[in-house]
């Protein structure tokens, strides 16, 4: 056992020595598979193995695909819990199990990470980063390690970025973006290329000016901090009036998508705060906007806002996905987003890194937009449908939007893009005037209690409210959509077996669909509610599907606002357990390995 310690926070690495297990009168270690660990590089990372998932979203391009198909659409009926494992943490688990030569990686909530044998489930090393008590964590959740060379990075709720040793936990370095004295913290997984460590900072909601960092992958050294809101003088500030820029959000929540043949990163951005628009005249980029950086440099080499001054809450922090589609028969290099302001917007990537509009097309019920100008893209609105200071007025989608942070997934066998949707759902939103912003208190400008009783039921509510569509990106056209009573919060997985993989509704099913129909083939019910990244992996020849259960955040709070609008309650047990598969053919075997 080691212990790595720190002055102030205390962090602990716990190494657990392998199990021992009795082979004709002596003992022999069982398997290890750190001694075979290999490290990850940038050529590995532009091209995965198929057994292994080296990233939160399985690639670059941010699919969320995984190639393997020995459980597919056939067999996956015959799919069994071959393992499990209980996080010790409570709140909102998110972040998929990341594996690479037979080791996996999770992270929880309050910045913990877990090493493990992906074959048995047995513990290797656990660390645990410490953070002050008076660190107010409004969104206490990890969305998963990155893994670099022989080091795992954890971008923790202090606006620290901690490089691992991935053999032992042992902390290499450690290394602060931001002061989260400020407002500042983190949330998402690192993006890590050309020996750099890109990591975006929340926050919005306490007035903060967002940021991405590349730090070094062996030293720490921040390279470069490009803000997601210009200075004055800088391009695009002129979209900010007075001192707005300093406290005008635009927070980065999400891991981008990279293209290794163009060096660029593609991230998405928060809305602008205070929340309501008449607080921040002006277009107010780069908020709601998907930014194009250089990896080297952080240089801003393009940009596309999806909506401007934003009154909605509907920040765009999903980073696009990288797809080449054909667009009126034309082949596009493109970029497909699931808009939270309910829009599929798919967009080109020029080879100067500029990004151009191509198209979008509602996805759900929207009430805002009155058109979307066919060159730009640039949506012009309905008055009645946009909140204020002093103005409440309802509008679709929610405040949730119509996808929230959950990631879309691609598959390029079937050729569809998967979308975990809200349907049928308003929201009711107001400002209030606001006083001074004070350091690490909220600056929204609209109270507590009415977002979390701001809910409004539209018309179809009543048959449902979650879904999962598929869309033909060549056609332009939804091909088809599964229902989910009431919310659905759930990152979607789809493999090389036509399958697709969720969670995210309150009823904890985990389930797998036919990724070519939406027929429902498999369900489990898991201890609790399922908001975290599916992965599959494969280890001495059989694939495993994994995720965390661990209901918190986001969906509990839209949890008690369907309560408070329903005059009911919805119990969603807490605590975090990872759940692992395979087919019963494989089970028996795994577990018998695992146990002796």
């Amino acid at each position: 056992m080691s212990f790595a310690k720190r002055f102030g926070a205390l962090t602990v690495a716990v190494a657990i020595a392998p199990a021992a297990f009795a082979v004709g009168g002596a003992t022999a270690a069982k398997s290890n598979p750190l001694e075979k660990y290999s490290p990850v590089t940038d050529s590995r990372l532009a091209n995965p193995e198929p057994e292994n998932w080296l990233q939160w979203r399985g690639n670059y391009e941010g699919w969320t695909y995984s190639p393997l198909d020995q459980i597919n659409a056939d067999n996956v009926d015959e799919l069994v819990p071959v393992w499990s494992y209980s996080t010790g943490e409570l709140e909102g688990h998110q972040a998929p199990p990341i594996v690479n030569d037979g080791v996996m990686f999770i992270s929880t909530p309050n910045n913990q990470v877990i090493a493990l044998n992906a074959e048995t489930g047995d513990e290797l090393w656990r660390y645990k980063k410490e953070i002050p008590e008076e660190l107010f964590q409004l969104h206490p959740t990890n969305r998963g390690v990155g893994l670099y060379g022989d080091k795992v990075y954890l971008a923790a709720t202090d606006a620290c970025l901690v490089a691992l040793d991935a053999k032992t936990g042992e902390e290499a370095w450690e290394t602060c973006v931001a002061d989260w004295k400020d407002g500042y913290y983190m949330t998402l997984s690192p993006l890590i290329a050309k020996g750099n460590v890109m990591v975006g900072v929340s926050g919005g909601e306490y007035g903060i000016r967002g940021h991405i960092s590349a730090v070094d992958a062996e030293t720490g050294e921040i390279k470069w901090k490009t803000h997601t809101i210009p200075a004055p003088g800088e391009p695009g500030s002129e979209t900010w009036k007075g001192d707005a820029w300093k406290t005008g959000g635009a927070s980065v929540w999400i891991a981008g998508t990279y293209d290794p043949d163009m060096g660029i990163a593609f991230y998405g951005t928060g809305n602008g705060g205070p929340w309501m628009p008449d607080t921040r005249p002006g277009d107010n980029l780069y908020a709601n906007s998907v930014v194009a950086l250089d990896v080297k440099t952080g240089e801003l080499k393009g940009y596309h806002q999806y909506h401007w001054n934003d009154a909605w809450d509907w920040d765009e922090v999903s980073p696009p996905v990288i797809i080449d589609y054909e667009h009126k028969g034309k082949k596009i290099k493109g970029l497909v987003h699931a808009g939270r302001n309910g829009y599929l917007w798919t967009l080109e990537r020029k080879k100067d890194g500029s990004i151009k509009f191509v198209d979008a097309e509602k996805y759900v019920k929207q009430n805002v937009f009155k058109s979307i100008d066919p060159k730009t893209g640039r949506p012009t609105y309905d008055p009645a449908h946009t909140p204020g200071t002093g103005k409440t007025v309802t509008f679709c989608p929610s405040l949730w939007g119509g996808k929230d942070w959950p990631p879309e997934a691609y598959n390029p066998k079937t050729g569809l893009f998967y979308i975990p949707a809200h349907e049928n759902l308003c929201s009711e939103m107001g400002g209030v005037e606001l006083g001074p912003r004070k350091s690490g208190e909220l600056y929204i400008g609209v109270p507590i209690a009415d977002i979390l009783t701001n809910i409004r039921l539209a018309e179809g509510a009543e048959d449902h409210i979650g879904e999962i569509q598929a869309w033909d990106l060549k056609s332009g056209k939804k091909v088809w959509q599964f229902n989910m009573k009431e919310m659905n919060w759930g990152p979607l997985l789809t493999t090389g077996g036509n399958l697709l993989f969720s969670g995210g509704s309150n009823d904890r099913v985990f389930r797998a669909l036919d990724a070519r129909t939406g027929k429902k083939l498999w369900q489990f019910r898991a201890n609790s509610g399922i908001t975290a990244v599916p992965s599959s992996w494969s280890v001495n020849g059989t694939q495993f599907i994994g995720v965390q259960a661990g209901w918190g955040v986001d969906a509990q709070r839209m949890q008690g606002a369907f309560d408070a609008v329903m005059d009911h309650t919805t119990v969603v047990p807490q605590g975090g357990v990872l759940h692992v598969f395979a087919l019963k053919s494989k089970a028996d075997k795994l577990i018998d390995a695992a146990t002796r």
